[in-house]
């Protein structure tokens, strides 16, 4: 039976959550008819439909609790943190660094250009924003994120003051923006368990050394043509390094289930040099290239190869760390039920606070969707949560 009542009162119950984060009675409300439109079965879920589902003649309320309202829009992103932690948080936790777009027009709302996204796949005019996902086997949510702001907006001090971007905030690259989401969940002391992401944070040295550094473990994809060094001291590119591997290095294992059944693909491990002074590596710790060979290619085609930088404590099993690189994906729900489900790219603000305000609300939503899945998986029926 579904519990209707239950997830009321759990809804309820994030409300509260964050209350503490608004000084004024009217956005405190205000945030759940928000939080309430976000998670209906709205066709859009902009200022117009959320604030027509809550009852109102306008969407100035919405527009204002976005734009202007008084209340800790970061201060909800660390409630949130913890809110996915409590519901979701288990030994098996798997923190996931990743961007996505959000495709726009016009050349206003803050940091908008043409840059490539994987969410057309192609250059498109868009915003650029680089998230934090936490996932395990009780389930997986977005938990922080940062607005990527290109160099034409950070070199163009009047352009940026029209968005609201404050005055100290310069141009930072996607790893580091993904650090500082890292190093906030650190500070706190919440940041247990390894770190993956793909290829863009994994070939940045500085994003490594950081993880190294605090004793982080992680599975980073990497380039084929990646150098890296041989426990004798000698450098090889990472596809060089697979074509060493014997028939027997390899392991046939699942990627985790996908559309047509589980994602099955043959893996193997080579040991790297453990004193690497790139990735500055803890003492114990093991420093490895996992590779991914794909089973089936098409006629004619070698196989399709992917390839990940492993560092983790000595004796972590080869499950371990494909099982890290499989989590990877995780990240990739998280965007799409984010979207279709509670709203992430459904704004239609232009100011820098206004994105964060609503993409941290949006985020809220769809984590509560993510515990409340968990929830009902623990009482048999993980497939009875929808929107409406």
């Amino acid at each position: 039976m579904v519990d209707v009542a239950g997830w009321v009162a759990s809804l309820d119950a994030v409300v509260e959550l964050i209350a503490g984060r608004f000084r004024r009675v009217e956005p405190r409300r205000r945030v759940g008819a928000y939080l309430r439109g976000l998670l209906a079965g709205l066709e859009r879920k902009n200022g117009w439909t959320l604030a027509e589902h809550a009852g109102a003649g306008s969407p100035d309320g919405m527009q204002r609790l976005l734009r202007t309202a008084d209340w800790d829009v970061d201060g909800v992103r660390d409630d949130l943190r913890g809110y996915v932690l409590d519901q979701l948080g288990d030994s098996s936790g798997v923190w996931i660094a990743d961007d996505t777009g959000f495709i726009k027009k016009g050349v206003r709302s803050a940091g908008v250009q043409r840059q490539y996204t994987g969410t057309s796949g192609k250059i498109d005019n868009c915003q650029l924003g680089v998230f934090l996902a936490y996932g395990s086997s009780r389930g997986r949510a977005l938990v922080d994120r940062e607005l990527y702001l290109p160099t034409s907006w950070t070199e163009d001090a009047d352009r940026c003051a029209a968005v609201g971007v404050p005055a100290e905030v310069g141009f930072a690259t996607k790893p580091q923006l993904a650090l500082a989401m890292l190093a906030r969940a650190h500070d706190a002391g919440v940041l247990h368990g390894w770190v993956t992401a793909d290829e863009a944070f994994g070939q940045n040295r500085t994003f490594r050394s950081w993880l190294a550094a605090r004793a982080v473990p992680f599975v980073l994809a990497t380039r084929s043509d990646d150098k890296l060094t041989c426990p004798d001291g000698r450098r090889h590119q990472a596809k060089h390094l697979a074509a060493l591997a014997g028939a027997g290095a390899w392991e046939r294992r699942s990627a985790g289930p996908g559309a047509h059944g589980e994602r099955l693909y043959d893996w193997t491990v080579l040991a790297l040099h453990v004193t690497a002074k790139a990735d500055g590596l803890p003492a114990g710790w093991g420093h490895w290239l996992l590779v991914r060979r794909q089973i089936d290619p098409e006629p004619g085609k070698d196989p399709e190869l992917a390839f990940y930088r492993c560092a983790g404590p000595a004796a972590t099993p080869v499950p371990e760390l494909i099982r890290v690189a499989a989590a990877r994906w995780a990240i990739e729900e998280c965007f799409q039920t984010a979207k279709n489900e509670a709203g992430l790219d459904h704004y239609q603000v232009r100011g820098y606070r206004a994105w964060y305000a609503h993409v941290t609300l949006a985020m809220l939503a769809a984590a509560y969707l993510a515990a409340t899945r968990a929830q009902e998986a623990k009482k048999g029926d993980p497939d009875s949560v929808t929107t409406g």
